[in-house]
């Protein structure tokens, strides 16, 4: 039988993806999961593989061609240099969300923070502030029980101190009223795409992550940035920091909403040029 050739191999996925997003793919997935190299492809690598390999591989490519996304398939994704393992259940942690790190961590900290992280998915943002300073205190609340497992799992593989807890944001943000002053800086990449929007995406990101994680309702899309300003007006101490990724569509409306709870607010756009983060700073004293 005829060795499958990259080539081959990143046909069958262009249905599905360009041309450079379906080499990008095939070549993640022969690096990480059989360590061969591009170089290695085009000299004719693959045609050393082993039975079992080459079984692994058709069932590896079955569930690409199926519009599963390749860090599900692979069970890795990347952020910010590090590893973090991801599954059906939690979002893939994107590119972007790096820039949002990284200004909480440049804009945020007070020596021995607090920081908590709503709606933490697989941790890569609480994990990674948790590694990049380790002088913070890191917390990190979801309401899936996969993505606190995933979380939990992924802060003990890569070393990180992070306290993980289960808490719904929706109910908490109208509880009895927070201890003042109990966070220094508070981070979310809450769900923030409208059912509408749901058209225009991506089959392997609508068939196969966590709605939950992803959509609020058309009615609604402030949702969850109301309900964590809300919480945050009283838990953060004066002068801390509310740090939100948000739909760019939206992300007037979300700046409007925190200057009426008296929050200064600014912006940062992401390394595409889409201005999709904010940072709202509580000044008024408790």
């Amino acid at each position: 039988m005829k060795a499958t050739t990259y080539t081959q191999l990143w046909r069958q996925l262009t249905p599905l993806y360009d041309e450079g997003e379906a080499k990008a793919i095939v070549q993640m997935v022969m690096e990480e999961r059989f360590g061969m190299s591009l170089p290695d492809l085009l000299c004719g690598a693959m045609e050393r593989m082993t039975e079992a390999e080459s079984r692994d591989l058709d069932t590896v490519m079955q569930r690409l061609v199926g519009a599963e996304p390749v860090q599900y398939v692979l069970g890795q994704a990347s952020f910010m240099g590090r590893m973090f393992h991801v599954e059906p259940g939690v979002l893939i942690p994107r590119p972007e969300t790096e820039t949002l790190c990284r200004w909480v961590l440049d804009g945020g900290m007070v020596p021995g923070a607090r920081v908590l992280d709503v709606g933490c998915g697989s941790g890569c943002i609480a994990v990674s502030i948790a590694l990049e300073n380790k002088d913070v205190s890191v917390t990190a609340w979801d309401i899936s029980p996969t993505a606190l497992k995933v979380t939990a799992s992924n802060a003990k593989r890569l070393g990180a101190k992070v306290a993980v807890e289960r808490m719904d944001i929706l109910e908490h943000a109208t509880a009895d009223a927070p201890e003042a002053g109990q966070w220094d800086v508070v981070v979310s990449n809450p769900p923030y795409i409208c059912e509408c929007e749901s058209a225009a995406m991506h089959p392997n990101v609508l068939l196969h992550e966590p709605r939950e994680a992803l959509f609020v309702p058309d009615s609604d899309p402030l949702l969850f940035y109301r309900a964590i300003a809300d919480y945050a007006v009283g838990a953060l101490r004066p002068g801390g920091a509310l740090f939100f990724e948000c739909n760019p569509v939206y992300l007037q409306p979300v700046a409007e909403m925190l200057r009426a709870k008296g929050f200064d607010v600014e912006s940062l756009a992401d390394p595409f040029g889409k201005t999709r983060f904010l940072k709202a700073i509580m000044h008024h004293q408790q």
